[in-house]
């Protein structure tokens, strides 16, 4: 069960990449969600996320068993699975505003390169309701931080597009 909840928390493997496991988890994050957009639409990568959540939530619990409640042991860096859940919840606007305009998510490459970005600041930097949800020091923050880190970069995306297409001007 260790194993397998290795391979989870880890997406993979990819978070036993140096220099920083998360900005790789991040990255990797990315073709798979285009894959399951260009595959399902919106609702398969809605779907996905939660999925991913559910399962983040049960290979963190297992890897961090053990640790010192909010030591640095409570979130190892190999731990990418909550980034993958943040990176793909920030970029739930881009999957939604492919399908709701009828084109492939793709040639919204800006909401792409947006989203990453701004995920990855959100998650490094911590402000506010993402340093609460990380200072709890147990599984649930581990993943919890970063949705919020997502949902964060997910507003900011929007805000971005409406001011790209004219519609904030």
């Amino acid at each position: 069960m260790k194993d397998l909840a290795e391979l989870v928390g880890t997406f993979a493997r990819i978070g036993f990449l140096t220099p920083a496991p998360g900005t790789w988890g991040s990255a990797a994050a990315i073709p798979v969600f285009w894959a399951l957009n260009e595959a399902g639409g919106f609702g398969l990568v809605a779907f996905a996320t939660v999925v991913v959540c559910i399962a983040g939530l049960w290979a963190t619990r297992i890897m961090t068993a053990g640790a010192t409640l909010g030591s640095d042991e409570h979130d190892p860096s190999e731990i990418v699975i909550d980034e993958v859940a943040g990176q793909w919840i920030a970029l739930w606007p881009v999957a939604f505003g492919a399908q709701m305009m009828g084109v492939e998510s793709a040639a919204l490459w800006p909401g792409y390169l947006a989203g990453f970005i701004l995920f990855r600041l959100f998650d490094i930097w911590k402000p506010g309701p993402v340093g609460k949800a990380d200072a709890r020091g147990d599984a649930v923050g581990v993943m919890l931080d970063d949705v919020i880190a997502g949902i964060m970069a997910a507003i900011c995306v929007v805000i971005l597009a409406g001011l790209a297409h004219g519609v904030l001007m």
